[in-house]
């Protein structure tokens, strides 16, 4: 199993939705996912309940999970399914911090602009505190989230080339700008559902998430082999 965590203290960097496309892509795939809405205004069970005829059978939903109950939620979820995928409150609280002690790898999105980069320092900052506290390595990557294929801005640009300065890892695939990520959180089931009259060049954003979730699985599978070499 393994534990994904999806986690930014700025809202709006469409956290929620790469949470839902990976779970998606992961379950079209075969695997069994545990998706866990932590999150008090509930994207993910909204999104859920639009369609929940379309959803597949492997991929389940934990709503209304707090600082409460997320840690025995995650380590139940954990038990049961290949991935556990958990969505977080835009702010920090308990329940961030808990679930990145939990996590096996966290994901922090974020756009090109300044305001994003300050705010996923503050995401590493408390990733680094846990694993003091916890004395193990909790690893991280950054990605990109709504930018645009066509046009790339030169703040987008300079914040790359800073994080690669710091060696902060970053996942090469962005999530670009599109109506099919939209239009999932606004119709309900799958990018695998829509169709041409829906959206347009769904094929594309399907490609753009399989990609994503790629560059998720293979970091995941890595974590595993070290995992059991050390052992």
């Amino acid at each position: 199993m393994s534990v994904i965590v999806f986690a930014n203290s700025k809202g709006g960097v469409g956290k929620s939705t790469s949470a839902v496309l990976l779970a998606q892509v992961l379950a079209h795939r075969g695997a069994t996912v545990s998706l866990i809405d932590a999150d008090p205004n509930q994207p993910l069970s909204a999104w859920w309940s639009r369609d929940p005829r379309r959803i597949p059978d492997n991929l389940k939903l934990i709503p209304k999970v707090t600082e409460d109950t997320i840690t025995e939620i995650i380590d139940d979820e954990a038990s049961k399914s290949a991935f556990v995928i958990v969505d977080l409150e835009g702010s920090a609280n308990l329940a961030v911090t808990y679930a990145i002690g939990r996590a096996d790898l966290v994901l922090i999105p974020m756009q090109g602009s300044q305001l994003d980069a300050d705010q996923t320092k503050r995401v590493i900052d408390l990733i680094c505190r846990e694993e003091r506290a916890f004395r193990r390595s909790i690893p991280y990557s950054v990605f990109f989230t709504r930018t645009s294929a066509a046009i790339r801005s030169r703040d987008l640009g300079h914040i790359q080339a800073d994080l690669k300065e710091a060696l902060i890892p970053t996942l090469p695939v962005e999530l670009t700008e599109r109506a099919a990520f939209r239009a999932i959180m606004q119709l309900g089931g799958t990018i695998y559902d829509l169709t041409k009259d829906e959206v347009s060049k769904p094929k594309a954003a399907i490609e753009n998430a399989e990609a994503f979730a790629r560059e998720v699985a293979l970091i995941t599978r890595n974590q595993t082999n070290k995992g059991r070499v050390a052992a």
